[in-house]
């Protein structure tokens, strides 16, 4: 018999195991079908990746929503993997544009996104609890009206934007978390304790993401201290960017190509990225 499940009840049921779900984050289509062949069960979109990739700063609203629906696309049409997306702060202030946002997503195809409560103001660099609750609640109504499930992550931006109020973001993720908000999130976290206590208090999966704030933790301690969800974000791209980096520093500063010892030939990434036994290799 087929497979009948979506991409949005398996990335449903990924959040219902015991197992914990472990989400690189591709910035093209190249770098999704590589997760998707390195056994990964579900993909999530990076706003960093995709602004670096179009020459532009990342956290500042300065990627179009159509720019980011687009890209999106991309990642959904080249794997068949659930994807989630980084929907930012849903690209715009009102409740109903953060819905529309949400129903544009289920559209293309994405099985889940995140929806940040950030303003990208400078003076006022975090929405007003009231309007932060309502802005998640248009988010999850929106994402239970669709026809296949979608996953909606409530995230509090406190600790990257220079807000380290630890009890604010516990009363924030408890109140997403009361208005339905089906995972939780808060980047940069203090310590480990910290996170401690928001998975404890959450009945809701936590996502922790790796290389934002101090924390260092194998998965399995991870998962040992409550955490059911983490996600790459933007520390494969930037890892990638730093190689491209050292790379090319040797060549201007020394012009030597040692930072091609140990690099995969072009032949080896065709198998990794898209392998076909009908196809010879290229070895360049």
């Amino acid at each position: 018999m087929a497979n009948t499940v979506s991409r949005g009840e398996s990335f449903r049921r990924l959040h219902e195991t015991d197992e914990l779900l472990v989400l690189p984050n591709p910035w093209d289509a190249g770098t999704a079908r590589l997760f998707t062949n390195m056994g990964f069960t579900a993909l999530a979109t990076t706003s960093a990746g995709l602004a670096f990739s179009l020459g532009r700063r990342d956290g500042i609203a300065a990627v179009s929503a159509d720019e980011t629906f687009a890209h999106a696309k991309q990642i959904v049409d080249a794997t068949d993997l659930p994807v989630s997306a980084d929907l930012e702060n849903g690209f715009g202030d009102s409740p109903s544009t953060v819905a529309e946002t949400v129903r544009r997503a289920g559209e293309i195809g994405l099985a889940g996104g995140s929806i940040e409560d950030a303003t990208y103001r400078p003076d006022a660099p975090i929405y007003d609890r009231t309007l932060a609750v309502e802005r998640v609640h248009a988010a999850v109504e929106a994402a239970d009206a669709l026809p296949d499930p979608f996953t909606l992550t409530a995230r509090n931006e406190n600790f990257v934007r220079d807000n380290p109020d630890l009890d604010d973001t516990f009363w924030r993720l408890e109140a997403y978390e009361r208005v339905g908000a089906h995972v939780l999130y808060a980047p940069g976290l203090p310590d480990v304790d910290a996170l401690r206590d928001v998975c404890a208090r959450s009945a809701r999966p936590v996502n922790f993401v790796a290389g934002i704030g101090a924390i260092r933790m194998t998965l399995e301690e991870l998962r040992g201290i409550g955490v059911r969800r983490v996600s790459i974000g933007t520390s494969f791209v930037r890892t990638a960017f730093a190689a491209a980096l050292d790379a090319a520093r040797e060549v201007a500063q020394n012009g030597t190509f040692h930072y091609l010892d140990g690099v995969p030939t072009v032949a080896e990434f065709n198998e990794l990225i898209d392998p076909r036994s009908d196809l010879p290799g290229t070895g360049g």
